[in-house]
């Protein structure tokens, strides 16, 4: 979720994955999958930013693999050959 803030200064979290539409007269509109249209006082490229590194981070998260070296499996070439 994205932090936005609406005209009257408020803020709220609007989940991303919702987002259909984004218009920007002088203000910018956005209109999610269900029907709801907010008004924030972020630009869109403000608010495409914000998403894109949403994304990245959830991604990054993904694909990162703690743990301990001894936790890992070793290399399968390695291994012994039996005589």
């Amino acid at each position: 979720m994205i932090k936005v803030t609406r005209l009257d200064g408020s803020e709220m979290y609007l989940n991303e994955d919702l987002v259909e539409l984004i218009e920007e007269t002088p203000d910018t509109h956005i209109t999610l999958t269900n029907g709801d249209r907010y008004v924030i006082r972020e630009k869109a490229s403000v608010l495409l930013e914000r998403i894109t590194a949403f994304r990245a981070r959830i991604l990054a998260r993904a694909f990162y693999r703690p743990g301990k070296k001894y936790l890992r499996r070793p290399d399968c070439g390695s291994l012994r050959q039996r005589d």
